[in-house]
């Protein structure tokens, strides 16, 4: 029976937690937009409350039911402060790390004037690099200064060991999609291999997308220097890791 309402609370919990994060904020033309800054650590600490409290009213006996409600919701909301907390600050070091600053807006990656974009999404942290600064034309061995980001990205992931790091490539779409695809694997296992190699204990992984998920049409040159790029994304733990290619 105890392992029933130990179900029972935590299929309702996650249930909670996933309602809660799927509210929205929109912006000033109503539009859809991430949760600001600062805002997932208090989304998350009162989210783990109610799960906590509903954990632990649901798996205590009548006698010590206020008791554990309460226990419950303090835990709770420490986890959940810390999950928030833990990606705002990643966020913020690596936007310090690599000169820029962190920028949620959804329309960032169309910025011609960013080579280097920053965002916290609701569940990871995401860093977009220009093609243009990381690799020469049709290779994928990173420049001197792309190393030297890397490094610095690096450096950063080694004061958060449990972080999942995914690296995802993207190409314009000129050549065939299998060439593009190549290409792109190519671009991200390096980047991927160059993390690892740095000596940190992350899981580390790597994956192509060829001209899938372009960021605007390719159209123009302008347009296809914006959608060659190295995305990096960093999950707090393997539930949330999504495909970067859809």
């Amino acid at each position: 029976m105890k392992r029933v309402k130990k179900f029972i609370a935590l299929s309702v919990a996650g249930a909670v937690l996933t309602g809660c994060t799927a509210a929205s904020y929109n912006d000033a033309n109503g539009r859809p937009m991430d949760v600001p800054a600062g805002e997932k650590t208090k989304q998350g600490a009162i989210y783990g409350a109610i799960a906590g409290a509903i954990i632990g009213g649901i798996t205590s006996g009548h006698s010590n039911r206020e008791k554990h409600i309460v226990q419950g919701a303090v835990i709770g909301a420490a986890v959940g402060g810390a999950y928030g907390y833990s990606l705002d600050r990643q966020a913020a070091k690596m936007a310090k790390a690599l000169n820029t600053n962190v920028d949620n807006s959804p329309n960032a990656q169309a910025n011609p004037n960013k080579n280097i974009i920053v965002s916290k999404r609701d569940n990871y942290v995401q860093i977009t690099f220009r093609d243009k600064m990381m690799f020469a034309t049709d290779s994928a061995t990173p420049t001197p200064s792309a190393a030297n980001l890397i490094n610095r990205v690096s450096n950063i992931l080694k004061q958060y060991p449990q972080t999942i790091v995914q690296v995802a490539g993207f190409t314009d779409n000129r050549g065939s999609y299998a060439h593009n695809l190549t290409l792109s694997k190519n671009r991200a296992r390096t980047v991927a291999n160059t993390i690892k190699q740095s000596g940190i204990p992350n899981r580390v992984f790597a994956k192509g997308c060829s001209y899938n998920k372009a960021v605007v049409p390719n159209t123009t040159p302008e347009n296809m220097a914006l959608n060659r790029r190295v995305e990096l994304y960093l999950y707090p733990n393997s539930s949330v890791v999504i495909d970067p290619c859809k």
